[in-house]
Formats: structure tokens, sequence, C-alpha cells
């Protein structure tokens, strides 16, 4: 998966002018921040180097599991969003990503953190979506100001207090006219926040669009957990940062697509990566009778559309 050449392009803009030992210390400065559990309100950027650091570092994940997340959601429903509410937008990487998979009239990033703001807004300078609205606020207010056919909340419930969660979920679903896109870490304890989450969205009386294929009792209990994951490509400053050496890192993440309108969801998912083997090959899948998995031989009607199929993608049963 590439980024718009434009995001690129305003990155490296963006991380002009510090030398690559000072966007190192600017990262390493950020990682520790992000863990500290103490940091209670603190912003987590300080300064222009760092905000570059994120940039490179963070961005290219969050924008391929939100273009990710909401590709595999399109395909199942009617709705087509022409207006955006980014809570918790951070520099903007899950309104870029919504913007190459949607004609956005309207677009409305909404991030508590002044830096950042700053950040996304020049991020978004001189390109098509400059037009976006900046704006402060909280996804733990009460309720939000603002409203948008596409909500999206990418790497911010798992940051709210188990107490103030419930609240911040209800408001993000008032907000959203069409769709409501929560992405969290693909972690067990992302994955146990996210079904909370989805048990309390189908009790306010949301219709699942992705990536369930019910709205039955999530089968995966356990140690078990349910993640998806995108490849997207890293830079050489990227790598440099990091510490890497491979051009590319595997964003793991978990997600979940509602609409206020009754969708088509897929009758399964793919959960792991296919096993193809010689003649046949073996699904993991989610559906209606639970988590099981299907092996297709080459007699089958779906043995070649099955061969295609990746971890996360829908399968059609017959």
């Amino acid at each position: 998966m590439e980024l718009p050449i434009t995001l690129l392009r305003a990155v490296e803009d963006l991380a002009s002018g510090n030398s690559t030992a000072d966007l190192q210390k600017a990262a390493q400065r950020l990682s520790e921040r992000y863990r500290d559990s103490k940091r209670s309100g603190q912003p987590l950027l300080s300064d222009r180097c760092e905000a570059a650091a994120y940039a490179i570092t963070r961005m290219p994940a969050t924008y391929g599991a939100v273009y990710s997340a909401l590709n595999w959601a399109l395909e199942h429903t009617d709705c087509r969003p022409s207006t955006l509410l980014d809570v918790g937008a951070g520099t903007g990487a899950a309104t870029w990503a919504a913007a190459e998979l949607l004609e956005l009239n309207s677009i409305t990033c909404m991030e508590k953190e002044q830096s950042m703001k700053a950040q996304g807004l020049a991020l978004m300078k001189n390109t098509d979506l400059q037009k976006a609205a900046w704006v402060s606020g909280d996804v733990t207010a009460a309720s939000l100001s603002y409203h948008a056919d596409l909500v999206i909340a990418s790497y911010v419930l798992n940051e709210v207090s188990p107490e103030q969660q419930p609240q911040a979920v209800k408001a993000l679903w008032d907000a959203a006219e069409q769709l409501l896109l929560i992405v969290e870490p693909g972690t067990p304890a992302g994955f146990a926040e996210l079904r909370k989450i989805r048990t309390q969205l189908l009790e306010l009386g949301a219709h699942m669009v992705a990536p369930c294929p019910h709205a039955d009792t999530c089968p995966i209990v356990g140690e078990d957990w349910c993640h998806f994951s995108c490849r997207v490509p890293r830079s050489r400053l990227h790598r440099q940062l990091k510490g890497g050496e491979v051009p590319y890192e595997d964003e793991k993440f978990a997600y979940l697509v509602v609409s206020k309108q009754p969708a088509q969801p897929c009758t399964a998912r793919v959960l792991r990566h296919p096993v193809i083997e010689t003649g046949r090959v073996t699904l993991e899948l989610c559906d209606s009778c639970g988590k099981h998995k299907v092996m297709l031989r080459k007699k089958d009607a779906a043995y070649k559309s099955a061969r295609k199929l990746d971890h996360g993608d829908a399968f059609e049963q017959e």
C-alpha cells in the first residue's frame, strides 16, 4: 500500500531542516513520552522536530489501518459519505486515508492538542485537503459539537479511561449520520476493548457493516483475538528513525464499522492468512456459525476464488 505522493512530500517538507540525529532523538522522546502512564494531559508534541518524527514514524501505519478498514467496509454498504469528522485526528492520517476512498465535500478534524493541530494543518497546506477545518475537541465530552456522514476514531478510545469510554462511544455514535469507523491496536487488549464497544453500539441500534458477518455474540473468546494487518512502506528516513532495515512494516489493528441503516455484511470473514497447499486451501473463518476452519479442494466451486483471498477479506459462502 502506497501513501499519497502529496502526503509523502508534505512529510518530507516538515522534516527538512532537521538532522537525522535530531529526528532520531525526537522519535525516542516521543516513544518514551507515549509509554509514560503519568503523561496525563501532557501534550505529546513539544516542537516541530518532534512533529516531523511523529509524522514519519506513525502516520503511515495509521493511514494504512484506516484505509484498509474503510475499504473493506465500503464493499458491504451502499453508503458513500460526503462529509467526514475525524475525532482525535492527530496529524490527520485517517483523513488522508478516507479522502483516497471517498469524494468528501466537507472535512472536520477534531484534535485537543494544539501542537498536533498545527502540524496537521501544515501537512494539508497547498493540497486538496487544505479545505479541512481543524477544531479543538475531546472525545470524552458529553456530546460532540460536530456531525458528519462518516465519523472516524482511530487509536483514540484505547486512551480513554474505562469510566469515560461508554460516554465517548455514545458521543461518536450520535455524531455519525451514516457510518462510524473505530480502529484500535491489533492486540489482545485492543480487541477486548473493541468487543465491549461492539456490544454497546449494537445495543444502541447500530447495524453491523464490517468486519463481523453477523450481529450475534462474538465467538472469539479466551486468549484468542480478532485482528488484521496491512503492509505499509517505510521510507529511508523512517527506517533510520526506527532502527530497522526492512523497507516495510506490518501494522496490526482491530476495527469496527457500523451504520445507521441496515447494511449487507459479508457471509464470512477470513481471520488468518489462508493455508494454500497443492490442491487445497484451508480458511479460518468467522460466520454466523462462529469461528471455524473450512478446507476447499479443486472440486469445490469456491476453490479458485479462495486461493486469491488474504487475511481480512470477505468470503461469500453459498
